[in-house]
C-alpha cells in the first residue's frame, strides 16, 4: 500500500471494452485504501466507458533504474466492484483532488471506481510466479 500510494508517482491503467479492444491511460489518482481495495476518480472518457463494459483492469507503476533489471514497479490486477457518478464517495474524492492538485482537476472527475485487488506482481518478474495471487 505504501508503495502504491506514494504521492509522487504516476502509472498507467489498462482496460479493454467488451470486444477486447485495449486502451491504456496515464493516471496519478488511484489510491489503495486497504490491501484489497483501490479507488480512483475518472472523467467521462474511454477508460470509464471500457470499465462499464468490462470490469477487469491493470494498473502499472514504473520507477526507472540504471538498467532495466533495476527498475522498480508493480502490476496491480483489478476488478470493478462499484462505479458511482454521484454520492458521498465521489464528492469526498473530488474534494481531496481539489486540495491536492486544484479545482480544475477536481472538476474533471465525473465518477469514482472502486476495484478489488485480484493480484499484485512486480514490474519485472523474469517469468517466475506468473500464477501468483494475493
Amino acid at each position: 500500500m505504501d508503495y502504491f500510494n506514494k504521492t509522487e508517482r504516476i502509472g498507467t491503467l489498462s482496460t479493454a471494452n467488451k470486444d477486447g479492444i485495449v486502451d491504456t491511460a496515464v493516471f496519478g489518482s488511484p489510491r489503495m485504501i486497504d490491501a484489497k481495495t483501490v479507488v480512483m476518480g475518472l472523467g467521462m472518457n474511454r477508460t470509464l466507458k471500457n470499465l462499464k463494459q468490462n470490469s477487469y483492469a491493470v494498473f502499472m507503476i514504473m520507477e526507472p533504474g540504471k538498467a532495466v533489471a533495476d527498475w522498480k514497479g508493480l502490476r496491480v490486477y483489478l476488478k470493478v466492484t462499484a462505479l458511482a457518478t454521484s454520492g458521498e464517495l465521489l464528492e469526498t474524492f473530488k474534494a481531496n483532488i481539489s486540495r491536492l492538485v486544484g479545482k480544475e482537476a477536481a472538476d474533471m472527475v465525473q465518477a469514482t471506481v472502486t476495484f478489488e485487488v485480484l493480484e499484485i506482481r512486480p514490474l519485472i518478474d523474469m517469468g517466475q510466479g506468473w500464477e501468483r495471487s494475493i
